[in-house]
């Protein structure tokens, strides 16, 4: 019994060495010095101690020395991994040049550097940013958007809120990406990207999914939430908290723990009916599926797959396109409705462009 004991720790112990391991190396790599040729060579050292500290597991003459060297270089990882700080300041792309920020009279909450880009294609915009002051007793309603473009279990999801008159303002939690970074499911993991709220118009955040992202495409789908709306107030201010948070003290994004989905849930805590954690929270795609299981979706009594078909908007967001009443129509029973083509209204005061 005794030996089938060490036996099992000194598995768990493998187990836990491995694991840590691999993550070290992917660390260094990640986040390593600049320099290509000292990164690889620390990775690499890193990875030859690991693989020493499993075989000292079972060379019991081996396993003092190595599994001291193992941890203290570990140890040492860790402490330059906590120095990491994120950062407001880096060259950053266009699309997420400008930090949004809010100031708050009563009622009235007015959004600086509302993103409003004029696209010609999802690389080759104009950029614009505009002010605009919204009034939380107008507040009427939360939409869910949901973006898929790798297949039912991964989507892009974020929430835009409706001040009635066809006001719009959508949020969305994303990267904040330097210029010629793309991004990367693993990469997200290790400290490579700052975190970043997306406020924009309807036509900016909604438009470029369905209109101009090809490489791949994107089907968005719309799904009007049912709540009280004074919950939909509540999870609104603590949105507006987080944003001038960010302005001040930048933090990391993490594909896990800070994302769209598992940043919305934790906002949603503001609530006191707030969802428990669900799977379905971090297979992002199945979110509408769970609001609707728990009847946080304006369904009027349609299975899912009758809400999920009336909720896809590319063809009225196609059709729309640049249309002033962009939010209007997209939102329309009938996407096969003509529309009147509008040109895009001058930016509100307050705009900045580059």
């Amino acid at each position: 019994m005794r030996k089938t004991l060490t036996r099992c720790a000194m598995l768990l112990l493998g187990l836990l060495i491995a694991a840590a391991g691999a993550w070290g190396v992917l660390a260094i790599l990640f986040a390593g010095p600049a320099d290509a040729l000292l990164r690889n060579s620390l990775a690499g050292v890193f990875a030859v101690v690991t693989l020493a500290a499993l075989i000292a597991l079972v060379v019991r003459r081996w396993r003092g020395r190595t599994l001291v060297t193992y941890l203290i270089q570990f140890i040492a990882l860790l402490f330059c991994w906590y120095r990491l700080e994120p950062s407001n300041e880096r060259d950053w792309q266009a699309d997420v040049a400008v930090l949004p920020y809010a100031s708050i009279d009563g009622d009235l909450v007015t959004m600086h550097n509302i993103r409003n880009f004029d696209y010609r294609s999802e690389t080759d915009y104009t950029p614009a940013w505009y002010d605009k002051t919204f009034d939380l007793r107008k507040l009427r309603g939360v939409d869910l958007i949901a973006s898929y473009w790798m297949g039912p279990a991964i989507a892009h999801v974020f929430l835009s809120f409706d001040f009635g008159d066809d006001e719009h303002l959508a949020i969305s939690i994303e990267t904040r990406k330097e210029k010629g970074e793309a991004y990367s499911t693993l990469k997200g993991f290790f400290r490579q990207y700052e975190l970043f709220y997306v406020v924009a118009d309807e036509r900016d955040v909604i438009r470029l999914r369905t209109n101009y992202r090809r490489s791949p495409a994107e089907e968005v789908y719309l799904y009007p939430l049912h709540a009280p709306i004074e919950h939909g107030r509540q999870l609104f201010l603590e949105y507006i908290q987080r944003i001038n948070t960010l302005k001040d003290h930048p933090e990391f994004y993490n594909s896990l723990t800070t994302n769209c989905t598992t940043a919305m849930w934790l906002h949603s805590r503001v609530n006191p009916q707030h969802l428990p954690f669900d799977w379905r929270i971090i297979a992002s795609g199945y979110v509408p599926q769970l609001l609707y299981q728990h009847d946080l979706i304006n369904s009027a009594g349609l299975p899912f797959a009758e809400v999920r078909r009336q909720a896809h908007i590319n063809a009225r967001a196609q059709a729309a396109n640049d249309a002033v009443d962009f939010s209007r129509l997209i939102r329309m029973d009938d996407p096969a409705q003509p529309v009147e083509p509008a040109a895009q209204p001058p930016a509100a005061p307050g705009t900045r462009s580059e």
